[in-house]
């Protein structure tokens, strides 16, 4: 079985797709065969990889809706041992007919767990809200990596996610673990960077990443060119 990691955190702007695209693209590359599931409307993991949204015609929101199994809407990327499940503002579309619709919160676990084809790792890109999209995110994860913004906002809202990663531990998905917080746009020449990440710290004694990544010009390029970091510098 693949192992499953959800990126996630309710708060936009804190480099969760760029953490996913690139965590998938260097974990493909040291061999292990990845599938990034772009499991947000805005589909940035989709074009951050070089993906033409207008022309696609079969989408994760074929698979939420139980139109199409996984299998029928992943593709390739340029990138060896990488494969991708696209997304496009569809997505929302397929969100909002799912409320009502039975085992709505297990759907994209459900996908995962019939697909024919193996991979090592499976990376989930979330969207920026505590969605059913979200939850389902969570559901299907063994675990959760955490991107925290080293500013002032970043702890804003955490405690809302974690008490939503408890509910599913305890009714849903007990193995759900979270892997790391990932302190991300870390800018070194400023004070404050340095007391958001003794704030983390002191939240996440245990689960903070030793590695940070900073603000960088050619890291913010990247999407741009539909490149993970790796492959455009």
């Amino acid at each position: 079985m693949a192992t499953v990691i959800t990126v996630t955190n309710q708060k936009g702007g804190v480099g969760k797709t760029t953490s996913a695209i690139n965590i998938a693209y260097y974990l493909a590359k040291l061999g292990h065969s990845t599938l990034l599931i772009d499991f947000d409307p805005q589909g940035n993991a989709t074009s951050g990889l070089g993906i033409d949204k207008q022309v696609l015609t079969l989408t994760m929101a074929d698979v939420v809706k139980e139109t199409h199994t996984l299998a029928d809407i992943i593709m390739p990327t340029e990138h060896k041992n990488l494969w991708l499940a696209p997304a496009t503002p569809v997505l929302a579309n397929a969100e909002v007919e799912l409320a009502q619709a039975s085992r709505r919160f297990t759907r994209l676990k459900n996908a995962i767990e019939t697909s024919h084809k193996s991979y090592e790792f499976i990376i989930i890109d979330s969207p920026p809200s505590l969605s059913l999209l979200t939850v389902n995110g969570l559901i299907a994860a063994r675990y959760v990596l955490l991107p925290v913004q080293a500013e002032f906002y970043a702890l804003e809202g955490l405690g809302q996610l974690l008490e939503t990663m408890k509910l599913v531990r305890k009714n849903m998905n007990p193995t759900l673990d979270l892997i790391g917080v990932l302190p991300t746009m870390v800018d070194s020449r400023t004070s404050l960077s340095g007391q958001v990440l003794a704030e983390i710290t002191k939240h996440f004694p245990a689960k903070i990443f030793k590695s940070s990544i900073p603000r960088n010009v050619r890291l913010a390029e990247a999407p741009s060119h539909g490149l993970p970091i790796g492959a455009y510098d």
